[in-house]
């Protein structure tokens, strides 16, 4: 049995596992430096050695004669804003060759299976001893099936904000189903522009690849297409809880108002004497006892202007 090759690039975050004649090239958080051994050691593309440093790049598939490049983004969740972000891996791939280039240093599948293949030598044997393509498959499974405890993590916290959307004062609903909608938007947003990206390598065809790539990477697409699918539910589960949510807010907002002009009007008639006889003019049953004539004007004022209300609201068809 071949043993695994280890070499580590002093004062590089170049990392490198050799099985046979396959070599995986991993880096982390390259600078210039870093892409400058890959100028030196490889011959990629200048543009594609300028979309490694680049700070965000739409996932993409770049096909040459020998070797393709890809560009994925598989999300990260942020506990602290609770939203999911997208974290980007650049991969180059030969029929000798698989180069992984991390920028953020985060995906924590993408490390741990390297280290795995670094420091065993069976499971180096296992995913290494066959081709690149198998190789690929292997990694990008790795990463597409950390996308699922983020879903489910989505989809419990869909759960409990159904479960207490009745319970629970109506604005701390509302910013609980906020949350949960944002980080739905930002997931779909990570997870849709991979689809066309797996499906082109399930059906084109790369020789150096030696798999049956509609096999292997059929099984990537239709896990990329389960997440989609469990994203478009959650989507509609918590888009009907913050209809629900608004509903209750309207229900309870109609109460509200129903209840005061239940107050005001109880109180109308009281306000109503206390007005008139509040007027600096003398009323019969006043302090200072007048006509009647007086308190007659003034009902007939207060008449002629409900009725004046009552046509200007009739004809702006308010009633």
């Amino acid at each position: 049995m071949t043993a695994p090759k280890v070499d580590v690039k002093d004062g590089l975050n170049v990392s490198s596992v050799s099985y046979g004649k396959l070599n995986w090239v991993y880096i982390e958080k390259p600078t210039e430096r870093e892409v400058e051994y890959l100028r030196q050691n490889f011959n990629f593309h200048y543009l594609n050695l300028d979309d490694v440093l680049s700070r965000v790049q739409r996932p993409k598939i770049d096909e040459y004669q020998d070797h393709l490049f890809i560009v994925l983004h598989f999300p990260v969740f942020d506990k602290r804003n609770r939203v999911t972000t997208p974290s980007e891996v650049d991969i180059f791939i030969g029929e000798n060759y698989v180069v992984t280039v991390h920028k953020q240093g985060d995906l924590k599948p993408l490390a741990k299976f390297f280290e795995e293949c670094r420091l065993d030598e069976t499971i180096c044997s296992t995913y290494m001893g066959r081709s690149s393509g198998f190789l690929l498959y292997h990694i990008l499974d790795n990463l597409v099936n950390y996308c699922f405890p983020i879903l489910r993590k989505v989809t419990d916290n869909i759960e409990k904000a159904e479960s207490f959307v009745f319970a629970r004062p109506v604005p701390e609903t509302v910013n609980e189903i906020s949350l949960i909608r944002r980080d739905l938007i930002s997931f779909r947003r990570v997870i849709h522009p991979q689809i066309p990206v797996v499906e082109a390598l399930e059906k084109e065809e790369y020789p150096f690849f030696k798999e049956d790539q509609d096999i292997y990477f059929g099984d990537i697409a239709d896990h990329i297409r389960k997440i989609w699918d469990g994203l478009e539910d959650a989507k509609e589960v918590a888009d009907g809880l913050m209809d629900t949510a608004n509903w209750l807010t309207s229900h309870r907002l109609q109460e509200t108002m129903r209840v005061l002009t239940i107050i005001m009007a109880l109180l109308t008639p009281p306000m109503l004497i206390a007005s008139i006889y509040g007027m600096n003019v003398a009323l019969p049953g006043g302090v200072d006892s007048g006509e009647l004539t007086s308190f007659l004007i003034l009902l007939l004022v207060m008449v002629m202007c409900v009725l004046g209300m009552l046509w200007f609201l009739h004809r702006r068809r308010w009633l």
